[in-house]
């Protein structure tokens, strides 16, 4: 017995659990069948379901359901990254709260908790994506700190460092005070904020004269090493080659010239920090300068600032605004707007800082990432993303890549006691180097030290594609060979060079081919009022909870239903509704169908096997455009299209057309259509709602054990009718011409009415006799060559006259059609007008002049059939 209503509740953990347990979603490789493959962008070990995971995961199990119910070998690999920023800090605050600092413990001590803080939190998200129906192959969970992705990181390491493009040295990194370790700048997010200009000035040395500097940060004043004047600016010429004292702490520093110097900017001189930023220390290097460090790695003052010493840096800049106002120093201050980066991760804002980091030389290793982009080997949906990707890769720097933390691929790199360093494995591999390539028999493990710090999350992600199929362990395994290169990658523009453009570098690098073939690019998911959803804001809604309401199905659509590629989503909970709507409106016509009482005539009703014959070809169009669709990675559009095949043409036409009278049966071959038409229908759908669809199709016919629609074949393309399409849509026409003449005339639907129809080809309207008697409730049909009495309204070249004696208040129907007169001759007017312009007609295209001449002459048309029915109302 089909329910009432449709109940998510009741079956989508029924059949979620279904699927798990017959393995549709496990792959391996089978030489028989193309392999089609997905990576999940790893979402972090520490992270929950939000509503752009749920639009990215959705997206992907469409892709991965349509691809296994077209016969590919279907493999959508799941996992998450071990975040070592977000998980470290998650660790350091549980050890606070029992008391314990991270100072106080071993890296191995901490490592224990980080692993049970890991197993027992990590992965929440896996879970959760189930909710949602993802068909992920479970038993492929991959995590990037697991031994065989951590071995791949520290081999691909040796490796580039033995090529080498990865080196060791001192450079101007971001800085996170907050997490204490470097960032890259793709982790770096500027922000506009209000801030202080603050014009301070500086005592030239031995005259009775002051330079003066504007500087957002006079917190930094104590490290300058020079001020800055553009060679040209006569304002400043006699002062080049003297010297200027730091108020406050009165340190003389040079006045140096560079072109550097904007003139017109501030006040055209400028102070050099040369350790806290990024363009001073290039200055530094250029001019031979002192590089003061003034800041801890937690930000604070430390002693060479001579003052404040110890003060966080943000409450020393208020304090040192104090002091110079107090010495005199303070010249004025103003309101000022400035970009300043902040740390992805943390939300700090980051501090330029000098430091001794490792790097990956970029310039040689991306071209192949840059080459194969441009080419369209791997094409990016939508391609609109192409040219910023190519500039981003023309301006590319090399990659920072270690990170001051425990939790993460600890670098393979050990140092002797004299500073020299020794890439290998593990530390018996380093010894093993130290004594047979450098002769340093004497050395023991005791005289190695391995580098604290780990890389940067991105170098283990960067292989995700290639080592969650163990192919940097084992390059020539069964499984890299059959899953690689994978189809497509789903991800977001945010991360288009932060892991995108390095996995295709690693890809070129290290298999020597792409990684993938598409990358489909999601916009980011908004609400109503265009703000991105976060949980600051409070408007970000709870996934589960949406799911709970308006059903995994309802939520899938909902978020598709407005999410063409690469272009933001403005989400509403009523695209949710819409999307439960839908799931209603199909459960709702199946169980209208599986009501109808069946009986086997010799053969189906004339009307009813012209509707068959209708729907087949409507419902092959709609296969052949969501194909297409497909082809375009236009997800949401093939969504739309399916859509309207259900809602409009199959439910608000087809099954009107077919729909036996009450309490009536329907014709064995017309029920036995209509089945087949639903069951191809749930097939269409089923990538984007696989609940519903699965339940109507289990139920639809008798099914053997453990079928399964999400194996069942995708529906393919069959003959189309056209010109049956075509006549049928002016069918459409008529009905709806005819509803609305009631609808405005309020004349009863139950009302019959007789129908003339002026017309050269009574054949084409012959075969829709009956199926306009029923829809448009007709009591009888004539042709004719003339005129007729009634109302009329034009369909193409034919009109239709439909007799309303006796329902028609004929007063108020003149009024109505001399107002509707009066409103054709002015737009015939208009047209004519248009018409008429010779510069119009010789300059505009001619589909748009031929236009215009139709608009005209159906203006015409129409002006004779409303004067021919006035005539005949006044007779």
């Amino acid at each position: 017995m089909i329910s009432k209503t449709y109940n998510p509740r009741e079956i989508e953990d029924k059949w979620y659990s279904y699927w798990i347990e017959n393995r549709y979603f496990n792959s391996k490789p089978n030489p028989d069948k193309e392999p089609y493959t997905i990576v999940i962008p790893p979402p972090n070990v520490t992270g929950v379901l939000h509503m752009g995971h749920m639009l990215n995961n959705t997206i992907q199990d469409v892709l991965v359901r349509k691809a296994r119910m077209e016969g590919k070998e279907a493999c959508w690999v799941p996992g998450t990254d071990h975040a070592s920023i977000a998980t470290e800090a998650k660790v350091v605050a549980m050890l606070k709260e029992q008391g314990i600092q991270k100072s106080d413990l071993t890296r191995e001590e901490f490592y224990k908790y980080a692993w049970e803080w890991t197993d027992k939190y990590g992965g929440i998200i896996l879970k959760q994506l189930r909710k949602l129906g993802a068909s992920c192959d479970w038993d492929r969970t991959r995590f990037t700190m697991e031994p065989s992705l951590y071995d791949a990181v520290i081999d691909t390491f040796i490796d580039l460092y033995n090529k080498g493009y990865i080196y060791r040295g001192h450079r101007m990194v971001n800085w996170d005070p907050q997490a204490k370790t470097t960032v890259s700048d793709e982790e770096v997010i500027t922000k506009e904020v209000m801030t202080k200009l603050c014009y301070l000035r500086y005592p030239i040395v031995g005259e009775n004269e002051d330079i003066i500097i504007a500087t957002v940060r006079p917190e930094t004043i104590m490290a300058d090493s020079a001020i800055c004047v553009h060679p040209d600016d006569e304002r400043f010429k006699h002062l080049h080659g003297k010297k200027a004292l730091i108020p406050l702490i009165n340190r003389e520093i040079p006045i140096i010239t560079d072109e550097y110097v904007t003139m017109d900017f501030g006040t055209g001189a400028l102070k050099v920090t040369p350790a806290h930023d990024q363009n001073d220390y290039d200055l530094g290097v250029k001019h031979k300068l002192e590089i003061i460090d003034i800041l801890t790695e937690e930000g604070k003052l430390n002693e060479k600032a001579l003052i404040l010493v110890g003060e966080d840096r943000f409450v020393a800049r208020k304090k040192i605004i104090k002091l110079l106002e107090e010495s005199g120093n303070l010249e004025k201050i103003e309101d000022y707007k400035s970009n300043v980066g902040h740390s992805e991760r943390t939300n700090a804002v980051i501090e330029p800082r000098l430091s001794l980091q490792w790097f990956v030389r970029m310039k040689e290793l991306c071209q192949p990432a840059l080459e194969n982009v441009m080419n369209d080997n791997i094409q990016l949906h939508p391609p609109k993303f192409k040219n910023t990707y190519r500039i981003w890769i023309e301006n590319i720097r090399d990659w920072n890549i270690s990170r001051q933390l425990w939790w993460g691929q600890q670098i393979p790199a050990y140092y002797l006691s004299d500073g020299t360093v020794i890439v290998a494995k593990n530390k018996r591999e380093a010894l093993r180097k130290a004594q047979h390539e450098m002769q340093l028999f004497a050395l023991t493990e005791a005289d190695l030290t391995q580098d604290p710090d780990v890389v940067d999350t991105w170098f283990s992600s960067w292989l995700w594609p290639i080592s969650v199929f163990d192919g940097i362990k084992d390059t020539n395994n069964e499984d890299i060979n059959y899953y690689y290169p994978t189809n497509d990658l789903v991800t977001a523009p945010e991360i288009l060079f932060f892991w995108v453009m390095r996995m295709i570098i690693a890809g070129y690098e290290f298999r020597g081919e792409l990684p993938f073939r598409n990358v489909y690019l999601t916009g980011i998911v908004r609400d109503p009022k265009g703000r991105k959803m976060s949980k600051s804001l409070g408007n970000s809604p709870e996934p589960l909870a949406l799911i709970e309401q308006y059903g995994a199905d309802g939520v899938r659509t909902g978020m598709l239903f407005s999410s063409p590629a690469g272009n933001d989503l403005l989400f509403d909970e009523k695209l949710c509704e819409q999307g439960r709507n839908f799931c209603n409106k199909i459960w709702n016509a199946f169980r209208l169908v599986k009501g109808w009482e069946v009986y086997s005539p010799q053969s189906p009703v004339f009307s009813a096997q012209l509707a068959v014959n209708w729907f087949e070809s409507k419902l092959n169009q709609t296969v052949t455009e969501v194909l297409d669709l497909f082809s375009k990675y236009r997800i949401s559009d093939a969504l739309n299209a399916v859509y309207k095949l259900i809602w409009d043409d199959f439910c608000s036409q087809y099954l009107e057309m077919i729909k036996p009278e009450y309490g009536q049966p329907i014709d064995k071959d017309t029920f036995e259509a209509t089945i087949d038409f639903f069951e191809r229908i749930m097939a269409l759908t089923h990538p984007f709602m696989p609940f519903i669809t699965e339940e109507i199709w289990q139920d639809i016919r008798p099914r053997g054990e453990k079928e399964s629609l999400c194996v069942a074949e995708y529906p393919t393309i069959g003959a189309i009718d056209t010109a049956l399409l075509a006549n049928v849509e002016i069918f459409f026409e008529i009905v709806t011409n005819i509803r609305n003449l009631r609808s405005t005339k309020n004349i009863s639907p139950k009302t019959a009415l007789p129908l003339t129809i002026k017309t050269e080809n009574q054949g084409l309207y012959q075969p829709f006799e009956g199926l306009l008697v029923k829809l448009a409730n007709i009591s009888e049909i004539n042709y004719a060559t003339d005129q007729a009495d009634g109302m009329s309204f034009l369909v193409k070249a034919d009109e239709f006259f439909v007799n309303l004696a006796g329902e028609l208040d004929v007063a108020a129907e003149i009024e109505n059609l001399q107002k509707e007169l009066e409103y054709s001759l002015g737009f015939k007017k208009s047209v004519e007008a248009k018409l008429s312009n010779e510069r119009f007609v010789q300059n505009a295209k001619a589909d748009v002049v031929e236009k215009e001449r139709q608009k005209l002459a159906d203006a015409e048309a129409k002006i004779v059939a409303i004067q021919e029915s006035l005539t005949r109302l006044k007779a």
